[in-house]
């Protein structure tokens, strides 16, 4: 059997030579190349190269040079076909049957790309022509200038129903190829077909392999219905299996002089094209639709960790767990997604053009998990205030943790969310005495030793004085107060609207701290953290804060992650605080009892100190118990 150039060509934009041949040779990357010992003739200095751009591996001690077929065959001693079923399974793509018409169909899809190449030159002629006057002056508008018109290879279609037709038809195009490749339409009733774009700015769409295979048309009349109009599915475009500007982001992120971990996602061609202008030439965007199972795998191809940026909206809310779900069941070590959330509703070509390429920069750097995404979704669900809606909330995420196929993967992940769950709900952990039940015997935290019962777990020399100072100052902070405080100084805001039950709660000797927030906060106007934090080392708790900052990713995990809406944020706070609370209260309880058992603890077995033994026992078998 005879493979087409379109399934040859196909295998070797799916397979990196260095992932092919790094596991044969150790590989050390130099520029945009990968070096490594010979193979094929021993040799102390490298002088075999690979380049996964070209794809093709070169020995200068050997003069071999070959792609990842000579490399299978010649390491391995594969046939050609062995080698191309190795390497279709690599790509993840099945090995075609036998099929006579192959090379006949094969030379059909390149023509096809032949008149889509030529109906790109007609497209960026028509814009500098006097009819491209409309779109040139809409493209600076924009903040284009010609030189970004060539670099993104747009162009025009004039508002006409027969003009590309009219070009190609007398440059030899069959009137059925064009309509085949979906740059004309042929009307249902036989009609004469006529152009599919018309007064529209086109961008060309190329599919991994680099070959121009469809165009996406901006329309410039606010009448029109479609404001975006891309090619339909044709032989040669696949609409789920391409990304726009994928090659060209698929180098820059190859660049070894950038520390790029994998593609940004914008949602359309016009942010993909800020996000290059701003210097991040490694942006795609997909076609008008929600991200497919095959585009999340081109992304990982290029990198395995991808960032999705959307509007700050609903919308973009909506599309970024759509996306979440979709990964899921794909994600495998180093291959996941982060999201990014612009600010107001603005997408990327607003922020380059109102605050400049560093601010869009920057925001791109605030990335946010997609364990993040995915317990916020659910943590927002519903108020967790009842068993019925709590036992729901774990129901959720295990159907979640369901989804993933990957078990190292899945194993981490519920790992993750047991952990938030712990925080989220105050669940203290086991305690890890050794000793099994006999470390509650003969009095819940007391013990008889020489005819008196003593107290159990307490310091030498405990007093009822101790234990009412304690209790008292709060020395043994539970966790969960720490996180409440450390949310309150990340952010001021949450702490503003939760100025009343903040100043209630309290804090043993962090009791001053939680006043200085207060203070800080208490103005009402934009505060930020770092104003917040100058305010409290001015005051003289450098150290304090360095101790709360240890918390800090517990506190993100309890309140929803870094970038949690206000109101989700606040939720989570008044779950946390309402815990805390209970434990507080818990525990002042049962010092109180000690302490009075501790007063009755000289009058031998008196039935008083039976009674609080009793008490004691009762305190310790509540179900809010602080164990801390």
């Amino acid at each position: 059997m005879r493979l087409g150039e379109d399934f040859i060509d196909e295998i070797k934009a799916r397979v990196r030579p260095s992932d092919l041949i790094g596991r044969t040779v150790a590989l050390k990357r130099q520029g945009r190349e990968f070096a490594g010992l010979s193979p094929f003739k021993k040799e102390k200095t490298p002088s075999f190269f690979v380049n996964d751009e070209k794809k093709f591996y070169h020995c200068f001690a050997s003069g071999k040079h070959g792609d990842v077929f000579s490399w299978l065959q010649e390491i391995e001693g594969l046939s050609f076909m062995e080698a191309a079923e190795r390497l279709a399974g690599e790509a993840g793509i099945v090995l075609p049957a036998a099929d006579p018409k192959a090379a006949e169909k094969a030379e059909r899809r390149r023509s096809l790309v032949e008149w889509m190449d030529a109906a790109q030159v007609f497209f960026q002629r028509s814009l500098m022509s006097p009819r491209g006057e409309e779109a040139r002056a809409y493209l600076q508008r924009r903040g284009l200038s010609p030189a970004d018109w060539k670099r993104f290879g747009i162009g025009f279609a004039p508002d006409s129903r027969g003009a590309l037709k009219d070009e190609l038809t007398t440059a030899g195009a069959p009137i059925k190829d064009l309509v085949e490749c979906g740059l004309l339409i042929a009307p249902d009733d036989g009609g004469r077909p006529y152009d599919r774009f018309r007064g529209r700015v086109m961008f060309p769409i190329h599919d991994p392999r680099g070959r121009l295979v469809a165009f996406g048309g901006r329309a410039m009349s606010k009448d029109v219905r479609a404001k975006y109009l891309n090619s339909p599915e044709t032989p040669i475009f696949h609409k789920g299996d391409c990304l726009y500007r994928y090659p060209e982001a698929r180098r820059a992120a190859s660049n070894p002089t950038e520390s790029i971990r994998g593609l940004i996602v914008a949602e359309g061609y016009m942010d993909v094209i800020a996000l290059a202008r701003a210097g991040l030439g490694h942006a795609v965007a997909p076609l008008g639709t929600a991200l497919t199972e095959g585009q999340l795998q081109l992304l990982w191809r290029a990198g395995g960790e991808a960032v999705l940026c959307f509007d700050g909206d609903s919308a973009g809310r909506r599309a970024a767990f759509s996306a979440a779900d979709r990964a899921l069941p794909l994600l495998k070590a180093g291959r996941s997604i982060r999201f990014v959330f612009l600010p107001d509703g603005a997408d990327p070509d607003d922020v380059l053009r109102d605050q400049g390429a560093e601010a869009l920069r920057s925001m791109l750097s605030q990335t946010r998990s997609l364990a993040d995404m995915l317990w916020e979704r659910e943590v927002a669900f519903e108020p967790l205030d009842d068993p019925d809606r709590r036992a729901g909330f774990r129901r959720r995420v295990r159907t979640l943790l369901a989804k993933i196929e990957d078990g190292d993967i899945k194993a981490e992940y519920k790992r993750e969310f047991d952990q938030r769950m712990d925080v989220l709900f105050g669940t203290a952990p086991p305690r890890k005495t050794g000793a099994g039940p006999a470390s509650r015997s003969g009095g819940g935290g007391f013990q008889r030793a020489g005819g008196k019962w003593q107290p159990r777990g307490l310091p030498a020399g405990a007093t009822p004085e101790l234990l009412k100072t304690r209790s008292q100052t709060g020395d043994r902070l539970h966790p969960n107060g720490r996180l409440l405080l450390r949310a309150a100084v990340e952010w001021p805001d949450l702490a503003y609207d939760q100025m009343e039950k903040l100043s209630e709660l309290s804090f043993g000797t962090l009791d001053s701290l939680r006043d200085a927030v207060l203070d800080a906060c208490s103005s009402g106007q934009d505060v930020s953290v770092a104003e917040v934090r100058a305010v409290l080392e001015a005051r003289g708790f450098t150290a304090a804060l360095k101790q709360l900052d240890k918390d800090k990713q517990p506190m993100l995990a309890a309140m929803g992650g870094a970038d949690a809406l206000l109101e989700v944020r606040s939720e989570a706070w008044t779950r946390l605080a309402d815990a805390y609370i209970q434990k507080s209260e818990s525990r002042q309880r049962r010092d109180e009892v000690r302490a009075r058992l501790l007063e009755e603890i000289g009058k031998d077995d008196s039935e008083s100190v039976r009674l609080l033994v009793e008490a004691n026992k009762r305190e310790i078998s509540r179900p809010d118990e602080s164990t801390n």
